[in-house]
């Protein structure tokens, strides 16, 4: 019986100790000596030896509550900045994935803008060449006829301030801006659920984040007033839509990272290749793009507004048959353009053009950085560049050595996606 109130006696002494955590709790309990108040003889009982058995075990438990505490401690402020680290992942995160909605539904809002406008401006321009050429088969001094001159004239004039309008913020290239945002938004979105997923995220994951997040909502604004993107730019320049690359410097020779001489020399034709090939190949087709929107954009407000003149001098003596020409045909022009321009979406062809642009700059960034410091692993990056240009590893070697070969000048573009 005294056995029994003794094994009870030390495990209520155990359990109550303070602790600070149930790992802990556990931990000190399990660590007690091996010797228990069950194991003591029962004529043992009946002397100190109960006493000093008690007294060790009260004295290791302590002591092994203590070391334990203080390794707890330590973990704990480990955890507590890792705790810190995600937070903040996470708040980026959720910030990003709002960015993604956002941009989409306005994109989806400044598509139906460019199809709206198109299709009202068209009906207007059309409406108004009709009722000019019914106006000049009425009689002179009739009385519609002054209804249907000044309701043309009218009309043509609105189409007019639209078209300006229009063609000033050029809707089909506002909603292309945000489809490459909202896609761009998600790839780091993505990003950021990896480096959680992998674990072990540090406060240069978290700066970086965020400088990819401002460096996004810089390229593509979302207000239309003060920062709306220029339109018709007077130099044409790809997009930019990545923080500046932060290099640490020229690393070891002994720190190669899965690089060698022969994948670097590779990467370096690769990044030749895509500065003589397909960045500039774009950024000429860019420009073809913005020299036809810039004329389509000034030739449609310029016929509608002669189709208003003309619709004016419907009926007068001197210039009848030649207003009456030039109200219908101009206005019949004007539909035509508008429908050129912003039907086909050249505006959306031109920021198209100037993405990808960007994205072979920044693809040419990327790899001067990592050759450079070596900070991504050389046969993954190198898997990275031959996805991202659609090639496989053997046609990607292939590529350079012909590059390497020929200095650079090779018939072929380096991406064969796009």
């Amino acid at each position: 019986m005294a056995s029994l109130q003794a094994s009870s006696f030390l495990h209520s002494s155990a359990y109550s100790l303070p602790t600070l955590s149930r790992k802990r709790t556990i931990t000190s309990i399990l660590d007690l000596p091996k010797t228990r108040a069950s194991n003591i003889p029962l004529h043992d009982l009946q002397t100190g030896r109960l006493a000093e058995e008690l007294e060790k075990a009260r004295s290791y438990t302590s002591l092994k509550t203590t070391f334990v505490d203080k390794k707890f401690t330590k973990n704990d402020e480990n955890y507590g900045s890792d705790s810190m680290v995600m937070e903040k992942l996470y708040a980026i995160l959720e910030a990003v994935a709002d960015r993604v909605e956002m941009h989409k539904n306005i994109g989806d809002q400044r598509d139906n803008w460019n199809s709206l406008l198109l299709t009202s401006i068209n009906a207007i321009t059309l409406a108004g060449a009709t009722m000019s050429g019914i106006a000049s088969t009425i009689a002179a001094g009739a009385a519609p006829l002054g209804a249907f001159k000044i309701s043309s004239t009218l009309m043509f004039i609105a189409a007019t301030g639209m078209l300006c309008i229009m063609n000033k913020i050029q809707p089909s290239q506002l909603a292309e801006e945000q489809r490459n945002a909202a896609r761009l938004f998600k790839q780091l979105q993505k990003e950021i659920e990896t480096t959680i997923a992998i674990g072990e995220p540090t406060d240069r994951d978290v700066n970086e984040a965020m400088q990819k997040v401002l460096a996004l909502d810089k390229a593509y604004p979302l207000p239309l007033l003060g920062v709306m993107l220029e339109k018709f730019p007077s130099n044409i320049e790809p997009a930019v839509w990545w923080p500046q690359q932060q290099r640490s410097g020229q690393v070891t020779s002994a720190d190669w990272n899965g690089w060698n001489a022969k994948l670097e020399k590779e990467m370096r034709s690769i990044v030749e290749v895509l500065r003589r090939k397909d960045k500039e190949e774009y950024l000429r087709l860019g420009g073809k793009a913005l020299k036809l929107n810039k004329m389509l954009a000034i030739s449609g407000p310029v016929l509608t507004g002669l189709a208003a003149i003309g619709s004016a001098l419907v009926g007068s003596s001197s210039h009848g048959s030649w207003a009456a020409i030039l109200g219908v045909v101009a206005g019949s022009l004007a539909s035509v353009v508008n429908t050129l321009e912003h039907g086909g979406q050249v505006g959306m062809v031109f920021e198209m053009y100037r993405g990808n642009a960007g994205f072979f700059k920044l693809m040419k960034e990327s790899i001067e950085s990592n050759l450079l410091d070596r900070r991504e692993n050389g046969e993954l990056f190198e898997m990275k560049v031959a996805l991202q240009l659609g090639r496989s590893l053997s046609e990607l070697r292939d590529l350079a050595s012909s590059s390497s070969n020929r200095g650079g000048e090779v018939d072929e573009f380096a991406s064969k996606l796009f």
